[in-house]
């Protein structure tokens, strides 16, 4: 890779060093805001950008994790992964087998759910009183994988179970970069069997990796002084963005 290639990718790695801060803080949000961004300033191909993304969440996540074993809640994490990994081959299928028109309306869709269950959810950003049982989250790892598998989008119906949850903001942290380094995995796996991993893929990830390594340590040793409320209401605040993103987005492709 020339050094003008180097140069070309600053926008993306900066993109991705503040998604991967936010990431670590809030436990989501480095899938959506690099393909938002990428999408919306034209950084890069958004299929790329999806493989890219896999490859920088392992990272993140192996970073991110290691002394927070014991803050996971096993049991939900478990369930939701049940349902994650046949999900995401499912939904790989699925957007492969409908024509343009079928999938601008489920893009469509899930723009309006995701945009009405953020602003839902940050007008009472207050959790649950009871911890939901092992089902709900199953159904909420299942309809993860399947927006995983079709749009490169695991997190909303994720973000939305976990963060309702009577949980501590650090166990729902923890348990969902594990579960999107999972989503990650499958991906990656899928991309290297289909031939979509090509060596400036890895070059890519080369770069990207100084940058995600310095911003997963600086969230860890440096995370904002943000209450538990506010937290919960940023990430469903981040998810009506995305949800609005995604409606225009599906509208502009229809139109």
């Amino acid at each position: 890779m020339t050094w003008q290639a180097v140069q070309a990718s600053l926008p993306l790695m900066l993109l991705l060093g503040f998604a991967t801060y936010f990431q670590t803080v809030t436990g989501f949000g480095l899938g959506m805001i690099v393909l938002g961004g990428a999408s919306g300033f034209g950084l890069a191909p958004v299929a790329s950008v999806a493989i890219l993304v896999s490859l920088v969440t392992l990272i993140n996540s192996a970073l991110a994790l290691p002394g927070t074993w014991h803050l996971i809640d096993w049991r939900a994490v478990r369930a939701a992964t049940l349902g994650i990994v046949p999900s995401v081959v499912a939904g790989v299928l699925l957007f492969d087998y409908l024509n343009g028109t079928a999938s601008n309306i489920l893009h469509l869709l899930l723009g309006a759910v995701v945009l009405y269950g953020g602003i839902g959810s940050a007008i009472r950003p207050a959790p649950r009183t009871e911890r939901a049982g092992d089902a709900g989250f199953f159904f909420s790892g299942i309809f993860g994988g399947l927006l995983s598998g079709m749009f490169g989008i695991s997190g909303p119906p994720l973000i939305f179970y976990f963060y309702r949850q009577p949980l501590t903001l650090v166990q729902i942290r923890c348990a969902l970069i594990l579960l999107f380094a999972v989503t990650a995995s499958i991906r990656t796996a899928y991309s290297a069997l289909a031939g979509q991993l090509p060596a400036s893929m890895w070059w890519q990830a080369a770069i990207a990796l100084p940058v995600v390594t310095f911003a997963t340590l600086f969230a860890r040793r440096h995370p904002p002084p943000l209450s538990g409320t506010t937290t919960r209401r940023l990430a469903f605040v981040t998810l009506i963005l995305l949800g609005a993103h995604l409606t225009i987005d599906a509208l502009t492709a229809m139109l």
